[in-house]
């Protein structure tokens, strides 16, 4: 399975065509370190919630829009490689000076795959999603996201994947672990699914919410805490 670095920012909805064309870039080096899949969304159906959601999470002001990205590894191997690489690549130095959103709220960090259910198909809208889970629950984590993976691929979904907190660090402004007020024994899981459309989407989580095999009283973990919401792709690469 693969080794995921997982993305969250905000990014000035002004600057949604500059950011775009900074991605595209940015796909195409991250592949050239030996990159599988660089995938960048754009936040459509974002809600925002009581206790944590997207926006908390990147600080996102008002004339901004979340993020929800990731780029794949064959292994950790390979994307450690790559982040040693990019630390003194002046390459990478260029870009960072022009980015066009605020660097210093972008969450990052590495997740290792625990579960990816995949139909094969293409990806039309995403579904991004933290969770906050006991370290100690990871064996009903990845049981229960396996069961869920299977239901929602009956219901459309073709991709679905759960990657558990590997090496996700401590942020000055912004991080995984206060987006989701994780404790000292949780850990950070940072998973999305796959539709071939928004009405796909759509569709399937009414069917989802119906079915009585998925019951929330299950959850090995605070609900209360999950980030969700409906990401458009902007850069599939």
């Amino acid at each position: 399975m693969p080794y995921i670095e997982g993305f969250v920012a905000a990014v000035p909805t002004a600057n949604k065509d500059k950011y775009v064309e900074q991605a595209r870039q940015g796909a195409d080096y991250f592949k050239s370190l030996g990159a599988t899949r660089v995938v960048e969304c754009w936040g459509d159906d974002v809600p925002k919630g009581e206790v944590t959601d997207f926006y908390k999470a990147a600080q996102v002001k008002d004339d901004e829009t979340p993020i929800f990205s990731w780029i794949e590894y064959p292994d950790k191997a390979t994307r450690d490689a790559a982040n040693e690489k990019i630390m003194s690549d002046p390459r990478m130095k260029e870009m960072g000076a022009t980015m066009p959103f605020d660097g210093k709220r972008m969450i990052y960090g590495g997740f290792s795959a625990l579960v990816e259910e995949s139909a094969g198909r293409k990806t039309g809208y995403v579904d991004g999603h933290l969770v906050p889970v006991p370290a100690g629950n990871k064996d009903a984590y990845r049981d229960m996201a396996a069961k869920a993976a299977a239901i929602l691929k009956e219901y459309g979904a073709t991709r679905v994947v759960d990657a558990w907190g590997d090496d996700v660090p401590d942020g000055k402004v912004t991080d995984f672990k206060g987006a989701v007020k994780a404790t000292s024994d949780e850990k950070i899981v940072f998973s999305w699914i796959e539709w071939p459309s928004k009405q796909a989407r759509d569709e399937g989580w009414k069917k989802v919410m119906a079915d009585q095999r998925l019951r929330p009283n299950d959850m090995p973990f605070d609900g209360k805490r999950m980030i969700y919401g409906g990401f458009a792709p902007i850069v599939d690469a």
